[in-house]
């Protein structure tokens, strides 16, 4: 995918991992402004191209590759000295995570490669997308960015940690900026099954038994990809959450018991809940972001969890992709 466009007059920005469900969201509302420049790299290990927005005239590059490699992601950086980066690369899913730790740990090789890049390339501010997990087991909800102890040990949280003191340490060493956004459950039509919501719609609309770890009464809050999106453009555009931190999520919080019994009432569905072992590590009890400043970024109201319950269950690419 390419286009022959001048660059020079434009905001050139970078998505890392932007054939992931946030990253496709994210990439598709660049592209539709005229003045950026959009550059969109991953590696497909979880992405797809199926994910990411049609070509048009005014479109975007994707180039195959990979930020854990110096190689392929600074000859791409050195090529186009982009304005901001989105470095939203990672191995994700709590299950993936754990089985995969060794690749999750590699992912700060990544981290390293896009602010020493950013650095030396004039970048104007890094993007870092952190993580609710770095917040481990809550001591008091809701979770607030500043007085609440991140004490997650699971390599995954480990690793945004990690990747949020780099941002932290290479502006006061360089004054290089950043916004680190702490990303909740996001939902949308191009998540895939790995992920909890999707995989119980899916189950629901096939009339197949939805498994919940454990007793189904761990928390969590569900937060639509438009309203991530738009907050993540907000700190862009409106120039705010300069070198800090950001909750991105919704904090109307649900039990994973009720949001599967919500989604057969939706759908209608005949499927049973079946209780599986709990996971080991990784599944936190309880989940809710202090989402103030999400909420004066984008000065409306959140979208309802059954709101984008059906708006997914509208999506025709959801559906298709789920074989329905």
């Amino acid at each position: 995918m390419g286009r022959q466009l001048n660059e020079i007059n434009m905001t050139k920005i970078l998505v890392t991992g932007g054939a992931g469900n946030v990253g496709s969201a994210l990439v598709e509302k660049l592209f539709h402004n005229k003045e950026n420049f959009v550059v969109v790299v991953d590696n497909l290990s979880t992405g797809s191209l199926n994910k990411l927005p049609e070509q048009h005239s005014h479109a975007y590059t994707f180039i195959k590759g990979d930020t854990n490699n110096y190689r392929d992601i600074s000859e791409i950086m050195l090529t186009h000295k982009f304005d901001y980066v989105f470095h939203l690369a990672a191995v994700v899913g709590v299950q993936r995570t754990q089985e995969n730790p060794v690749s999750v740990l590699n992912d700060i090789d990544g981290i390293k490669n896009i602010l020493n890049l950013s650095k030396n390339t004039s970048v104007k501010r890094v993007f870092f997308s952190s993580s609710s997990e770095v917040y481990g087991e809550p001591v008091s909800l809701p979770q607030h960015e500043h007085t609440t102890p991140l004490n997650s040990r699971v390599p995954y949280a480990v690793v945004k940690n990690v990747g949020e003191s780099f941002c932290k340490s290479y502006q006061q060493e360089y004054n290089l900026n950043y916004t680190i956004f702490r990303f909740f459950n996001t939902y949308g039509p191009s998540q895939s099954t790995d992920f909890v919501l999707p995989r119980f719609i899916a189950a629901a609309l096939k009339n197949q038994d939805i498994s919940i770890y454990g007793d189904g009464m761990q928390t969590r809050t569900f937060t639509y990809i438009d309203d991530n999106i738009d907050t993540c453009l907000a700190c862009l555009y409106k120039n705010e959450i300069v070198n800090d931190v950001i909750n991105i999520g919704n904090d109307k919080i649900i039990t994973v018991l009720d949001l599967a019994k919500t989604i057969i009432d939706i759908t209608k569905s005949k499927s049973k809940i079946v209780h599986l072992p709990p996971l080991k590590e990784g599944d936190m009890t309880r989940r809710q972001p202090d989402n103030q400043k999400m909420l004066q970024l984008l000065n409306r109201n959140l979208i309802s969890l059954e709101e984008g319950i059906k708006l997914m269950l509208n999506n025709e690419h959801f559906l298709n992709s789920i074989g329905v």
